[in-house]
């Protein structure tokens, strides 16, 4: 299964919020900033991270229940995500 076209764009943006992120936290850590302020931002990209994991996750549970019953409505994906967040 692939990621669908509703949730691609999405997860496209928290990766790209995730590198480039990253690419701070490298500058911060080679500019020698305090620990506490590298923490906080290494959460952030932690943080965009799982949205996007999590998105992908749910993309793909999405389809199988809509294709394992037809009889109800199945899950949405923001629906899907929550849960998943809830977990974590």
């Amino acid at each position: 299964m692939a990621v669908d076209e509703e949730s691609m764009q999405s997860v496209l943006n928290r990766l790209r919020r995730a590198q480039g992120q990253l690419s701070g936290v490298i500058a911060m850590i080679e500019a020698g900033r305090d620990c506490k302020d590298v923490v906080t931002q290494l959460a952030a990209v932690s943080r965009a991270l799982d949205r996007a994991g999590f998105k992908i996750v749910a993309s793909g549970m999405r389809q199988c229940l809509a294709a394992a019953d037809d009889t109800a409505p199945p899950m949405t994906e923001a629906e899907l995500e929550k849960l998943f967040l809830a977990l974590a």
